[in-house]
């Protein structure tokens, strides 16, 4: 029984290498050079007074994992045509060797530094000031666990102090535009949020093609919670996975269809999902992902306060009358 699975799951992963070759560009998956269309002022409609945890956006999963093989290789567009594109959460992994912090997935060297990664954040924030840009920043395939002093040195080299989110605490839109917010996943003070505040599920190991729909499962529950989740935390959900028997490009030609069918699905688009991290998007499902935004937020977040507020009220009047009624 144990063989016949075995042949089973290496006859389905010979079946996707044969069928993986040429690049492809579907409304939910996109392998090819360029994107289909590109959005890149689309925060410019999303209100100032807007929690960034109410922001429905997409994002890339090793946003820089171009090379390497199937195995490596997560998205085939640049930075630069990632953001054009409406990407604004950014997964960038660093190898950190005396100083200097290439671009690694795994072993996979990316043919990058973190310099090239501020420089085009900072260019394309410069050109679009309306936007703001979400990056987690983690160690990869070194373990200094020491890479502040690094990071610090490279946004000074690269970049500018001024441009980063200078706190852990959740901002508005106003006060995100025009700015990098690093999602820190590394010890040191704070550079600006912390990627553990976040609501994450990132179920990444899918061991073969079989277990695709487990995935799907764990994105899906996630994606079905956000809207009603707590509304002062950033919900993200990984779509992206990987495994021996399953690289990135065949788990996203599976997944990114279901989350495509799922989001077409949906007649409501006046809820937050949170950040949809993915594998291989393409421009029309970024764009789903867009579409969908908080329209009466702050109508939802007053109407909220009000309740809280009379709720409030009532307790301490009721608290008055039984201190009449002992005394």
């Amino acid at each position: 029984m144990k063989m016949q699975r075995m042949l089973t799951e290496l006859m389905v992963l010979v079946g996707v290498i044969a069928v993986s070759h040429g690049a492809i560009q579907r409304p939910d998956y996109d392998d090819t050079p360029n994107p289909e269309f590109l959005n890149p002022s689309w925060m410019a409609s999303i209100p100032d007074e807007q929690p960034l945890s109410e922001v429905t956006m997409p994002g890339t999963h090793n946003t820089m994992a171009l090379y390497g093989g199937v195995y490596a290789e997560c998205q085939t567009w640049s930075l630069a045509s990632q953001l054009q594109a409406g990407v604004r959460y950014l997964d960038i992994r660093v190898r950190h060797v005396k100083g200097n912090l290439t671009i690694h997935h795994g072993v996979s060297y990316q043919r990058a530094h973190f310099g090239h990664v501020l420089e085009g954040v900072a260019e394309f924030l410069r050109e679009y000031p309306t936007e703001t840009v979400l990056m987690r920043l983690r160690e990869e395939f070194s373990e200094t666990y020491d890479i502040y002093g690094a990071v610090v040195d490279y946004i000074h080299r690269y970049a500018h102090w001024d441009m980063l989110w200078h706190s852990r605490l959740v901002p508005t839109m106003a006060e995100a535009r025009g700015k990098l917010i690093i999602l820190q996943e590394f010890p040191g003070p704070d550079l600006g949020m912390r990627y553990g505040s976040l609501d994450i599920a990132d179920d990444w190991r899918v061991p073969t093609l079989l277990n695709v729909e487990e995935k799907w499962q764990s994105v899906n529950e996630h994606l079905e919670a956000a809207p009603t989740g707590n509304m002062d935390q950033i919900f993200l959900t990984y779509t992206s996975g990987a495994g021996v028997f399953a690289y990135p490009r065949a788990i996203a030609q599976r997944i990114n269809r279901q989350l495509y069918n799922y989001l077409k699905a949906k007649t409501d688009l006046n809820q937050r999902l949170g950040i949809i991290c993915m594998d291989f998007p393409a421009a029309p499902i970024i764009q789903m992902i867009i579409d969908f935004q908080l329209t009466d937020g702050m109508k939802r977040r007053q109407a909220f306060n009000s309740v809280q507020n009379k709720t409030s009220l009532k307790y301490v009047i009721s608290s008055l009358r039984k201190m009449m009624i002992k005394h």
